[in-house]
């Protein structure tokens, strides 16, 4: 396909959800590169715009920069149907199981691909008892957010912290989960198409992988190639693409796992609309598999798809 073959093309970033400002920085940098490429790109900000606009306006394809709710949960992805524009990365379903780590997890045991134990909690749970049943340190989470919003790690119960924990991530949604911390090397697992691209080493500040050192910090180091054996980084890209395909994912995405010492390995989600920014993981592997940001971006848009 050639540029003009696109047609006139939304990017659309910002939105409603808490990741607007990390999305208008993936949608700008999606945005230039479609135009570098001669793409007739435009942004669209569906925060404050009406989506029947794209159809009205002639858009025939759409480049998905949202993050969060209401970007990658299917919401947008079942109105770009209705409205049968095509639009990048997975389908209505996918979208909405892999926003949901609970239900994602649930899949995922169900079908053999390791993933950390954990336990759905409200505010009457038995923290002693969780504490019991899968040791410290503790990941609680909100189970529908991203970028590690609402996420604190326990390490003590001494004063109260797995409550406090629980009311922070209960701000974000009303679905909590807490899972055990899992300890080894963090990676990350890049798909485009049927490719699963070179994995990536993450070493975050005190292992810290949170909002800023995600987005804005430059002391988180990445490595790519990860320097893990050959076997190893075969056997992970097997498994990751099988976890992708199981919740239905499909066009691009990024799983994210832990290495422990063992050699054995944990899945802890999937994302079906990465990051796509000056710190992002995507773009990194691509760079490293010899395809550049322009080109990526080209590469994912010609995979839109209606339904």
């Amino acid at each position: 396909m050639t540029a003009k073959d696109f047609g006139k093309v939304a990017v659309l970033m910002g939105g409603p959800s808490s990741e607007r400002e990390i999305s208008f920085l993936s949608g700008n940098a999606v945005l230039g590169a479609l135009r570098e490429k001669g793409v007739d790109a435009h942004p669209f900000d569906p925060a404050v715009r009406d989506l029947f606009e794209l159809k009205r306006d002639g858009f025939e394809r759409v480049f998905i920069a949202l993050h969060g709710r209401f970007g990658e949960d299917g919401t947008v992805q079942g109105a770009l149907q209705t409205l049968g524009i095509a639009y990048t990365g997975s389908g209505v379903m996918a979208s909405a199981l892999a926003m949901d780590k609970w239900r994602t997890k649930l899949v995922w045991l169900a079908c053999g691909i390791p993933t950390p134990r954990y336990r759905i909690v409200d505010e009457n749970t038995d923290w002693m008892q969780i504490v019991a049943e899968l040791g410290l340190p503790l990941i609680v989470k909100p189970a529908r957010e991203g970028s590690t919003i609402g996420i604190t790690k326990i390490t003590s119960v001494d004063h109260g912290e797995l409550a406090g924990a629980y009311a922070l991530a209960a701000r974000h949604d009303d679905l909590v989960l807490v899972e055990e911390y899992v300890t080894g090397m963090e990676l990350t697992a890049s798909v485009l198409g049927r490719r699963v691209l070179p994995l990536i080493r993450i070493e975050a500040p005190q292992g810290n992988y949170d909002y800023h050192n995600k987005y804005f910090s430059d002391e988180t180091k990445y490595f790519c190639p990860s320097g893990i054996p050959a076997a190893k980084e075969q056997e992970i890209g097997t498994v990751s693409l099988r976890a992708f395909d199981v919740v239905g994912c499909s066009g691009w995405g990024r799983l994210d796992l832990i290495l422990k010492d063992d050699g054995a390995f944990s899945f802890l989600e999937v994302n079906t609309s990465p990051g796509m920014t000056g710190h992002s993981l995507v773009p990194m592997a691509a760079r490293q598999a010899g395809v550049a940001f322009a080109d990526l971006c080209v590469e994912i848009l010609r995979g839109a798809h209606v339904g």
